[in-house]
């Protein structure tokens, strides 16, 4: 397993990380015991990139993280976010930037996790009622008193992430990115790139619809989240499985999953560029550690564009996206 630098203050990870949000909530078939073993087996095979977040299970996921790695912190660079709300009972409370807010998140956080410090720690959604000075600002001190190694962003619009920049380096951006998710192409990636600022992109497989497992809207379980997602539902599910037909096609002659041709294309773009598929099952993790092994000429990766092209997805990434990309 290879490391990539991520920003320019020293922040170094595997090259393929571990989201593990789906561990602990929002995908169905829960299993926690499941879960440590696969995250056991990420440590082994050298991914020592695990993203959580405190929203996760309302708390859940983290204490599960802070399990896996206990005893093994030096093994592990960790990123959890804050920002996200949830109440007890799991409702969704809002975005909250205010500084007071961002101190007592960080330190809920590392109670969870039972560790000293994060090593990358990411504004989950930036609140439009705090100017992100003010956030970034109250992060900043964190770092000062060493509780957080890096700070990170997630689904920022290019204006704000050069106000954070100014106020403290940011290390890395986290957004959605992949094959049916291109718009970060626009404005964000290049942004990022020109003040060297690394870039996770998280949903790398499109939520799973890209792995072609998902052939049909009712074979979503109940508690799915999916089943509410724009992009699973009524005409725009099939239109997106055509877009999968032709990634199956192209994998199939490659002779690999359509998974790893998904990834293999997303690391193709950049040295910059450390995906976190997400999974609670070591079958598809190591599935997903073999997109390492792919690598796509210049001819293949043409081919994999002219097939899924930016903005041929049908339907918005979340039902809601007014607090994406502020």
């Amino acid at each position: 397993m290879k490391t990539k630098k991520l920003g320019n203050q020293g922040l170094e990870v595997s090259e393929l990380g571990l989201g593990c949000m789906g561990m602990s909530e929002f995908y169905s078939g829960r299993n926690d015991e499941e879960s440590l073993k696969t995250l056991d087996y990420a440590l082994e095979q050298g991914i020592n990139f695990l993203d959580t977040a405190d929203m996760y299970g309302v708390g859940d996921n983290e204490e599960l993280v802070g399990k896996a790695i206990n005893g093994r912190r030096d093994q592990v660079v960790l990123a959890t976010k804050f920002g996200n709300m949830r109440g007890d009972d799991g409702s969704f409370l809002g975005v909250n930037g205010h500084p007071d807010y961002v101190k007592k998140a960080c330190d809920a956080s590392l109670k969870r996790l039972d560790i000293d410090y994060i090593d990358l720690y990411y504004q989950h959604r930036v609140d439009p009622n705090v100017p992100i000075e003010e956030t970034i600002g109250a992060m900043a001190e964190l770092v000062k008193e060493g509780k957080v190694r890096y700070l990170g962003m997630s689904e920022a619009a290019p204006a704000t992430i050069r106000r954070a920049h100014k106020v403290h380096p940011i290390s890395a951006l986290q957004t959605e990115y992949s094959l049916w998710s291109r718009d970060v192409e626009d404005e964000i990636l290049p942004t990022c790139r020109e003040l060297g600022i690394g870039f996770v992109p998280y949903s790398p497989l499109g939520r799973g619809f890209l792995t072609g497992q998902i052939k049909r809207f009712e074979d979503l379980a109940d508690d799915d989240f999916r089943k509410h997602s724009p992009r699973f539902q009524g005409d725009n599910f099939q239109k997106n499985l055509d877009i999968v037909g032709k990634i199956e096609e192209i994998a199939k002659g490659k002779g690999c999953k359509p998974a790893q041709l998904a990834l293999a294309w997303l690391l193709a773009q950049g040295e910059d560029i450390v995906p976190i598929p997400g999974t609670k099952r070591r079958k598809y993790l190591e599935e997903n550690i073999g997109a390492l092994n792919v690598s796509l000429t210049k001819e293949e990766l043409q081919e994999i564009d002219e097939a899924s092209p930016k903005g041929v997805a049908a339907g918005e990434r979340y039902p809601n996206m007014s607090g994406v990309n502020l």
